[in-house]
């Protein structure tokens, strides 16, 4: 598990500080929950994990953000190993314009996994205990006579809770998929390349509430073995899914604790204010 460690860190858009001495410990195999009013600094926070800030105009960093040690910082960094370590989903999904099969596939075939890193990759799958969480059973019938591949994509389909509804159309294109299954399917394809933590940018606000629910069931069950990082603006998910919780105000870290601490009994006034409603 990554454990990763904000100091000081402060990230400008020009000349529009956006983020102020931000230093925080993410906890391990827990779900995180970043809040706070608009333009708080939520996103820019959960970009700066994995650097996608970078790709924005202007955009100026300074402070350490570590990953198991390493500050992802540092210009000699891996950008593409980083990225595969620390998965994002954003608001909304993007499929790849390709089958529903092929979206699992294309991360494991653009990192050149061969087949016996495919097979250890399921085997991890069946170890963590995953697959038959919800009681049913971990696979589609027997393994044998199945490629190394087929077993991979339904793994991560059945940890995005995606396999029941797709099995029999696997070929057709993933574009095809209602809005909340191609949410749950950039999930699968994120975990596809085995990261160590998901990113999750207001991942259910553009799915109905069912599809919603699902991301939420499936965020649940995969924190015992993934770190869980998550923006919302929706405080009754904050409460349904958060461990642990961090308030931003005007590009600074108010607060943070456990959920129960945060959402119940804040130290701050601003944190009280906006769990209150009086700011929003």
């Amino acid at each position: 598990m990554p454990h990763i460690s904000l100091r000081n860190l402060n990230v400008s858009y020009g000349r529009q500080r956006a983020l102020r001495d931000v230093t925080v410990d993410i906890p391990d195999r827990q779900i995180t929950a970043i809040i706070g009013p608009s333009g708080c600094g939520k996103t820019t926070l959960l970009k700066s994990l994995n650097r996608l800030i970078d790709l924005c105009d202007e955009v100026q960093t300074g402070g350490e953000v570590r990953i198991d040690g390493v500050n992802i910082n540092d210009p000699h960094v891996d950008i593409l190993a980083l990225r595969k370590k620390a998965g994002f989903l954003s608001q909304r999904p993007y499929p790849l314009p390709m089958s529903i099969y092929d979206n699992i596939a294309f991360g494991p075939r653009i990192h050149r996994m061969d087949r016996g890193q495919i097979m250890r990759q399921v085997e991890r799958l069946e170890q963590d205990g995953l697959l038959g969480a919800g009681g049913g059973p971990a696979w589609s019938g027997s393994r044998a006579g199945r490629s190394e591949m087929d077993l991979l994509v339904e793994g991560y389909l059945r940890l995005a809770g995606l396999w029941d509804e797709v099995k029999d159309r696997l070929r057709s294109p993933a574009a095809k998929l209602s809005i909340g299954q191609q949410q749950r399917l950039a999930l699968a394809r994120a975990l596809a390349v085995e990261p160590e933590a998901i990113l999750a940018d207001e991942p259910t606000s553009a799915l109905d509430p069912l599809s919603a629910q699902l991301i939420e069931k499936q965020f649940g069950l995969l924190k015992r073995s993934y770190t869980i990082v998550v923006v919302t603006h929706i405080l009754r998910q904050a409460r349904r899914i958060a461990d642990y919780v961090l308030f931003m105000y005007m590009g600074e870290l108010v607060e943070h604790g456990s959920a129960e601490q945060i959402l119940q009994s804040p130290r701050d006034e601003r944190t009280r204010a906006y769990i209150s409603g009086v700011i929003s």
